[in-house]
């Protein structure tokens, strides 16, 4: 068995991850409120651009053995390592790493399976099509401790056991209030900037008036988690598979595991003011292992199959970024919330240095708002599709596992390609984070035509580097340093052909008369140069086309300004109008 971390212990593990309880900074460029990933996510990204950040949390910990987030995406994972971190988290192994096998969808962790495919092939195999990274499975809280070491390590305060209880907005910052919850001390945070990374019941977006849209669910369902108490390996051997999808007459969803000993777990629905008994959680899990096992749950998360969605991302210099900002029927919310730290951070250092105008910030809602309803309305399809396979397997019946007669196989195969007929991978859902309305991205004449031909497909990706979509990435050296490695704090650009000394020069004299730092990069490799479609492209800091072209008419400063949010805005309906001076938001003691 390989070494593990203290995390990866099963009952010898400690359960609480405690948050540093230092003293909230009196004055900071960036308060961030709720110390999860996203929030501790964002105090990295700002670090990586060089902006001081400060993270307060009302709670003094997280519980490690929880049901929360659980798999990273492609595109999460080129975030986490722009923070150096994802071999950090590669290697907190929370089960051995032999138990990976993909996703399988069986009858009972013990059972049959009914589709899916067993991943596990040793050797060192192609990676993604479109990302040196592939995926990733680790408790939420994994990132959590790899994310506060390093926060630690480069000074970044964290303050645990503070409750955010005022917001006071002014033309040149943000007044907030917090109270230390053991005690009832109070304090004031002076900033440039809030951002609301507090969850979905976020006190900072109710404190700033903003509100949300979208359906409320009249039902709820519980993740949970429950812990083996006896031993298992004589039913399920030394290495059984982490993640598996278990379908029987009496459970439906994700068996997967958090270390050797946890399992999270599905169950519901459920009303909304009813919770389930510890026994009803036990049944169904043993209905899940498909055998009698003992177990104790540890750990209750209610979720809902809904969307609410705030009205907008960014107001009176405060961000609302994760679930703070948007929540949605389960998978992947997580990874969202990591593409919203990434499109924010970078704007937010901008404007700090005073390299860009406030529409940049502006931006931020332009982009990711859009993005996260198309998201929004994909998990939602998604899982209807679901149920309504799962109600056509509830109406054949799953024949029980000790059933291995001839009718019992005929009728396993036909459930298999009932669950297993789909559309494959969700590549758009992973890789198309296309911004196709901001303000801040110099379109090219016809695109917006051209993309109503051919919109966004949850299920759909090729590399495209039109202006506002994820930039192609590639290794640069024959040593695995990438185009996103090369990419810094500052817009790129991209020379893809020849070099015409006259258009990066007047880039370069462009970004210097701006303050601007602009990295130029030089690929001369043909097959860049037909992925990207042009002699030059402008790539922003979260790896987004911001201009592509070839370098003739071209007024370099015009489209420096345009992507840095200078100039006059467009534009805005009345519903984005902006209040005057000081706005007092709301002091939740008066509430």
């Amino acid at each position: 068995m390989p070494a593990r971390n203290e995390i990866s212990r099963g009952k010898r593990q400690v359960d609480a991850l405690a948050f540093p309880r230092t003293e909230p900074a009196e004055q900071v460029d960036v308060l961030v409120v709720g110390a999860g990933p996203n929030g501790l996510g964002t105090a990295l990204e700002l670090h990586r651009h060089g902006v001081q950040a400060a993270v307060v949390d009302a709670a003094t910990g997280a519980t490690l053995v929880r049901a929360g987030a659980a798999g990273y995406t492609s595109r999460a994972l080129e975030v986490i390592r722009g923070w150096g971190l994802l071999q950090r988290i590669q290697h907190a192994w929370t089960f051995p790493p032999e138990w990976s096998t993909g996703n399988l969808l069986l009858t009972s962790l013990a059972g049959h399976q009914l589709a899916g495919t067993t991943l596990r092939s040793f050797g060192f195999g192609a990676t993604s099509r479109y990302s040196t990274e592939t995926m990733l499975r680790r408790p939420q809280t994994v990132l959590q401790r790899v994310f506060l070491d390093r926060l630690a390590e480069i000074g970044t305060p964290v303050s645990g056991g503070w409750r955010v209880e005022g917001l006071a907005s002014y033309p040149d910052g943000v007044t907030t209030t917090v109270v230390e919850v053991e005690t009832g001390r109070r304090r004031t945070i002076r900033s440039r900037y809030v951002v609301g990374a507090d969850g979905g019941k976020s006190t900072v977006r109710t404190l700033a008036g903003i509100g949300r849209s979208g359906s409320y669910a009249d039902e709820r369902y519980f993740r949970f988690v429950v812990r083996t108490t006896s031993d298992t390996s004589s039913v399920l051997g030394a290495f059984p598979p982490a993640t598996a999808v278990i379908y029987n007459d009496r459970y439906s969803g994700f068996l997967a595991a958090l270390n050797e000993t946890d399992w999270r777990a599905y169950a519901g629905p459920y009303p909304l003011d009813r919770d389930p008994t510890t026994d009803e959680l036990i049944a169904q899990a043993r209905a899940a292992f498909g055998f009698d096992v003992e177990l104790e749950v540890v750990s209750l998360t209610p979720f809902f199959k809904s969307t609410r969605i705030a009205d907008t991302f960014y107001r009176d210099r405060i961000a609302l970024v994760g679930d703070a900002a948007h929540v949605r029927t389960p998978g992947g919310n997580l990874c969202e919330g990591l593409g919203d730290v990434v499109n924010l951070g970078w704007k937010l250092a901008a404007v700090l240095r005073g390299q860009a105008g406030p529409r940049l910030l502006d931006s931020y809602d332009e982009e990711r708002r859009p993005h996260n309803w198309r998201i929004a309305d994909y998990a939602l399809a998604e899982d209807r599709r679901h149920t309504a396979a799962y109600e056509r397997v509830r109406t054949l019946g799953v024949p029980a596992d000790a059933d291995t007669s001839p009718d019992a196989a005929r009728r396993r195969a036909e459930i298999g390609a009932i669950l297993g007929a789909g559309r494959g991978l969700p590549l758009g859902v992973v890789f198309d984070e296309r911004y196709d309305t901001s303000s801040v991205i110099r379109y090219e004449d016809g695109q917006a035509e051209a993309e109503a031909a051919a919109p966004w497909d949850a299920f759909a990706y090729d590399d495209d580097a039109r202006p506002g979509h994820r930039a192609p990435n590639g290794n640069l050296d024959p040593f695995g340093f990438t185009l996103y490695d090369r990419i810094g704090s500052h817009v790129a650009l991209l020379v893809l052909a020849e070099d015409n000394p006259a258009t990066v020069a007047a880039f370069e004299a462009a970004a210097d008369a701006r303050g601007i730092e602009l990295e130029v990069v030089h690929l001369p490799d043909p097959a860049a140069r037909e992925l990207y479609g042009a002699p030059y492209a402008l790539v922003r800091p979260d790896h987004h086309v911001a201009w592509r072209g070839d370098g003739s008419d071209l007024d370099a400063g015009a489209v420096l300004d345009l992507v840095h949010g200078r100039g006059q805005a467009p534009a805005q309906p009345p519903a984005q109008t902006r209040s005057a001076g000081s706005r007092q938001l709301v002091d939740l003691a008066e509430r």
